[in-house]
């Protein structure tokens, strides 16, 4: 049997709160290129369909969601916190930094939050984190594919400007090819300088905009 997917929204709502958000950020793993995070207020009347956690669902599928959720949805805010400021205050502080500047473009605010994992998030506005809550809340399950759509689509730009770390493909996750690239190329300024896989390889000048050889 498929979880309901509204069942901790309705849970809410029997509890009084009117505007819930979902909750959810992307790009923890990587080794470049910024965490995003997404909250998403949805009306009642919005049919989930298909819409679930985003790692399940294929980049074209996620790309008419995307837009299905910007359609339907009251109120979406995105939270970006780029690799600088990873490396400078750690991957988990980053991440919930991105959560709190979501809500914080949220239009109208919400009065309760529900949170994808197990951490809460340092504001006033009453909430519950839920391990796997992307899973498990259709609120979640939007704002991971509004956050997850939104960074790729910022990866592929910057494949552009760095075409020689292929970031179009591995949207900045270790794979071989990447970790194969910094190794030959040594990171430009959107990689996490402190993240294993990085570090040790910071000893030549970061690459800006340098085409890769054709030799």
């Amino acid at each position: 049997m498929e979880p309901d997917l509204w069942k901790f929204e309705n849970a809410a709502r029997q509890k009084g709160y009117s505007s819930i958000a979902g909750i959810d950020e992307v790009g923890r793993g990587p080794l470049a290129g910024p965490v995003v995070s997404s909250a998403v207020i949805l009306p009642d009347s919005f049919h989930k369909a298909d819409i679930t956690d985003s790692k399940k669902l294929s980049p074209k599928i996620r790309a008419v969601l995307y837009e299905k959720i910007y359609d339907g949805a009251i109120s979406i805010g995105t939270g970006i916190v780029d690799a600088l400021e990873i490396d400078r205050i750690n991957i988990l502080q980053a991440s919930l930094l991105s959560m709190r500047m979501a809500i914080e473009n949220l239009d109208p605010k919400p009065d309760f939050l529900l949170i994808d994992g197990i951490h809460r998030i340092s504001c006033r506005i009453p909430q519950q984190p839920i391990p796997k809550g992307d899973a498990l809340s259709v609120s979640i399950a939007a704002a991971s594919i509004i956050a997850k759509v939104t960074r790729d689509r910022i990866m592929e730009r910057y494949h552009l400007d760095y075409p020689q770390f292929g970031f179009s493909k591995h949207k900045g996750y270790p794979t071989k090819t990447h970790k194969a690239a910094i190794r030959k190329f040594g990171h430009c300024h959107i990689h996490r300088r402190t993240f294993r896989g990085v570090k040790e390889y910071l000893n030549s000048d970061p690459l800006f905009g340098q085409k890769e050889s054709k030799k």
